[in-house]
């Protein structure tokens, strides 16, 4: 039992870091951040898959959403795209949390 609350704890830390990271490039950008890269330079586009890979499970929730209700995908596919962003964020929210305990 006390596995599966580390499990929810860092699959929690990793959505939220992913919903902050696609919010503040909102922001910033005024246009909600999407998987394609855009080739500007070598740099920008480095930075750009780090943060498609950071924000991943929110882009693919809010895609995910977007199918749901306003395409009238079948719940199935919202349902698998979930089960992919909660994997996704249980991966990046582990990752997060061992860069903070080990700094």
């Amino acid at each position: 039992m006390q596995f599966l609350a580390i499990y929810l704890y860092a699959t929690a830390v990793g959505f939220v870091a992913a919903g902050v990271l696609a919010s503040f490039v909102q922001l910033v950008s005024g246009q909600p951040m999407r998987f394609g890269i855009e080739p500007d330079s070598i740099l920008a586009s480095l930075g750009g898959v780090v943060l498609r890979v950071l924000a991943g499970p929110a882009i693919l929730m809010r895609n995910a959403w977007w199918g749901l209700r306003l395409k009238g995908r079948p719940k199935v596919w919202f349902g698998v795209s979930a089960a992919i962003a909660a994997a996704w964020s249980l991966i990046s929210g582990a990752l997060l949390l061992d860069l903070i305990l080990n700094l």
